[in-house]
């Protein structure tokens, strides 16, 4: 890499990080009263036809500037709003909040052009994104309608609201895709569409023809592009036209049966590419929980021009993984989807950076961090890409409001200790960054190989316990550790997981986000076995006690075992995540009677005070 290119993405660096503190100066206003300086607040209540609080100027805030709706859900829930009503405002707000980024990312690259960033070649990267994404984003409004809306909630009002049923109906009418060797794929690019009584399984191309086409044609445009340029660089402009190319032809199959092949030869095409700059494509696929649709992602990310590839984490990683495979009775079955895991462990590419540009589903959520392709097949020949946001996400946690409900959760000495942290230890954050969300992805790669996922997920709750597994893939290789080089973070790791556990009890009716809400049932389970934490008389009592702590270490070592041992034999998913929650109603519950008052104690005041500040607290009393 020249110096003046590398200069240069430190320069765009350095502007994606100024926008991101600009837009999220919208929430030091709010924080500040200073509603004058909110216009674009006032001009999103009035696209949805809604009267502005309190509520709802956060709720908006945080859709626009977090890209989460979940708090806008609960408020349009609080005043009264119909389901049909909700999903209709969910829509327009998906527009308002796409337009008002799509308007930032043109300004990105007007940028990078004015100032004559990168090369002309990767000027046309980003230039031929932006104009794909445009088309994927105008896709994502009929895609949520049709499968999200449409044939899902259609599907469980077929079978009064039964996803096993639902599951069974589906197998017995084939209608999901066929992955590798003709087998039932573990994700899908298609789309049911109803013909008379029946539904038949499409290709993109024939169930959204109209919005497939107009990405076909942005990415042939965005070849054409690039074929008459050069990567001086990088010497990768035949790999990047090649992966076009296979999106291209992945796009346009219209025969179910080859989709997933199709797909597996763009992210063989993908995997090749190795420079700073790299491509997102649909690769992951929560939302749609019963035949897994692979949601419209595409975006550009940016890896931080000062980052240093390292084997910290997958070394800590490989030596908790063998210690517990060690733990384990040893069959001939179990040492191949142990050295399969190994083998994708070795082949993974770090990417630490920030998202540049994104599009489609990505204005309902970016990741903190990915790890991918799923396809194992793939992961198999070519490895996997990790990408960690970590300055994003640095910068999102300190610019978050303070809430009055982490206040009477919390309590504000627990809450003072981790915005002391948080504000002024900038390196010791990065390093807990690394154990818990760097080592949840490479936590993904273990104990899986080409057949888990199909074979653990008869009834649709592989992604249930699979989070669970992968943030505790992370804390093993903290909680095994030998090397005393991380000891000094272990209350900071706990904290962060008493955090994460409890806040994910928010998500309990966002579907899409399913897994995360059920992971988080799970560390319940170990954090109030252990006494960690107690709820008595409506107050949840938490004892960070040396003592408690290497209990903790003890229960996750013991169910990490138990886990481990449950991916070896391939059993379905279902099983493991009955023993911590079960399905009552719409939603899973804790097993245990005092967690699941609490969980229902907690989703209760989030409900009522969610969305409220904390005025008793301020971010300046940590900034120093």
């Amino acid at each position: 890499m020249t110096d003046k290119f590398l200069n240069d993405l430190i320069k765009l660096y350095e502007y994606l990080d100024l926008q991101k503190n600009n837009t999220n100066k919208l929430i030091t206003y709010l924080e500040d009263e200073e509603y004058d300086k909110l216009t674009i607040i006032d001009e999103f209540a009035k696209t949805l036809n809604l009267e502005l609080d309190s509520n709802l100027r956060l709720a908006l805030v945080t859709r626009l500037v977090n890209l989460r709706d979940d708090s806008l859900v609960q408020v349009l829930k609080k005043i009264g709003k119909n389901e049909k009503e909700i999903i209709d405002l969910q829509e327009k707000a998906y527009c308002f909040v796409r337009d008002f980024w799509h308007e930032k990312h043109k300004n990105t690259i007007d940028y990078i052009k004015h100032n004559n960033l990168l090369t002309p070649f990767y000027q046309e990267i980003f230039t031929g994104v932006y104009n794909v994404g445009l088309k994927m984003s105008s896709w994502q409004s009929s895609w949520t309608a049709h499968i999200i809306n449409g044939v899902n909630k259609e599907l469980l009002n077929m079978f009064d609201g039964n996803e096993t049923k639902v599951f069974e109906y589906l197998k017995k009418h084939k209608l999901f895709d066929l992955g590798h060797n003709n087998i039932e794929a573990d994700r899908s690019y298609s789309a049911l569409v109803k013909e008379k009584d029946t539904y038949k399984s499409k290709a993109y191309i024939d169930s959204f023809k109209k919005q497939t086409t107009e990405v076909v044609d942005a990415l042939e445009n965005f070849e054409q592009r690039l074929i008459e340029l050069e990567d001086e660089e990088f010497g990768q402009k035949w790999d990047y036209i090649l992966y076009i190319q296979s999106l291209i032809k992945a796009f346009s199959e219209n025969k179910t049966h080859l989709l997933v092949e199709k797909w597996a030869d763009v992210d063989r095409a993908w995997m090749k590419i190795k420079s700073p700059v790299q491509i997102g494509h649909p690769l992951e696929y929560y939302e749609d929980h019963f035949r897994k649709a692979v949601a419209l992602e595409w975006d550009i990310r940016l890896t931080n021009p000062h980052f240093a590839q390292n084997d910290h984490r997958v070394n800590k990683i490989k030596s908790a993984f063998a210690k517990i495979f060690d733990n384990i009775e040893q069959s001939d079955e179990y040492k191949a989807t142990y050295d399969f895991s190994l083998k994708s462990l070795d082949k993974v590419q770090l990417y630490i950076g920030r998202p540049a540009l994104f599009f489609g589903a990505e204005f309902n959520g970016l990741f903190s961090a990915q790890v991918v392709p799923n396809d194992e097949i793939v992961s198999k020949e070519e490895g996997k890409k990790i990408f960690a946001f970590s300055d994003e996400i640095l910068q999102i946690s300190r610019a978050k409001p303070f809430l009055k409900l982490s206040q009477e959760i919390f309590g504000q000495k627990l809450l003072t200790k981790d915005r002391e942290f948080l504000f002024n230890e900038t390196d010791k954050w990065h390093q807990v960054y690394d154990i818990s969300t760097i080592g949840h992805e490479y936590g993904h790669i273990l104990w899986c190989d080409d057949e888990t996922e199909t074979l653990m997920n008869e009834t649709g709750n592989f992604k249930n316990i699979e989070e669970f597994k992968a943030t505790t893939g992370g804390l093993i290789s903290f909680f095994l550790d030998t090397q005393n080089d991380e000891k000094e973070l272990e209350e900071q790791v706990l904290i962060d997981l008493v955090k994460r556990a409890v806040g994910l009890i928010g998500w309990m009716e966002v579907d899409e986000v399913q897994p995360y809400y059920c992971e988080g049932l799970i560390h319940l389970s170990g954090l109030f076995t252990v006494g960690i934490l107690d709820f008595e008389n409506e107050k949840l009592n938490i004892d960070l006690s040396v003592c408690k702590i290497e209990e903790l270490k003890q229960w996750y070592e013991k169910t990490y075992t138990d886990l481990a041992k449950h991916y070896l034999d391939k059993k379905d998913a279902t099983q493991f995540l009955e023993r911590f929650a079960k399905k009552e109603s719409k939603y899973f519950m804790p097993s245990d009677s005092k967690i699941k008052a609490f969980v229902e104690f907690y989703f209760n005041r989030y409900k009522e005070i969610g969305q409220e500040l904390d005025k008793e607290d301020k971010k300046s009393n940590y900034i120093k």
